[in-house]
């Protein structure tokens, strides 16, 4: 469950980011933030969506670190893209879930034994 959340914040952050880009209601398009945001936004998102699908998850965390400073400056903005926010928690979420369910199933084990 946590890997699919994850995965669909990932995508909706990618989403997010074309939006922002191409189409923002709220300012005229400019080249000036495509890069800033495309580093800052959309490869953490991406990054998100590998950890998810490999065994790696401490990456997912590396997103949340990597892509929460930008997302929490755009959370307190008015409008669609405060979205970005509620996704970059949302690595974090899916990560402790994983690691909690992780630290089950190894208790569970030893349990058995």
């Amino acid at each position: 469950m946590a890997k699919l959340i994850s995965i669909l914040s990932g995508i909706a952050s990618i989403l997010l980011w074309i939006q922002l880009v191409f189409n923002n209601p709220y300012a005229a398009p400019s080249t000036g933030p495509i890069a800033t945001t495309f580093f800052m936004l959309c490869l953490p998102a991406c990054l998100a969506i590998i950890s998810a699908l490999k065994t790696n998850h401490k990456l997912m965390l590396v997103a949340f670190i990597w892509s929460f400073p930008v997302s929490l400056y755009v959370y307190f903005t008015p409008g669609i893209f405060s979205w970005f926010g509620i996704t970059s928690v949302t690595y974090l979420f899916s990560f402790v879930l994983i690691l909690v369910s992780q630290k089950i199933s190894i208790l569970k084990e030893q349990h058995k034994q």
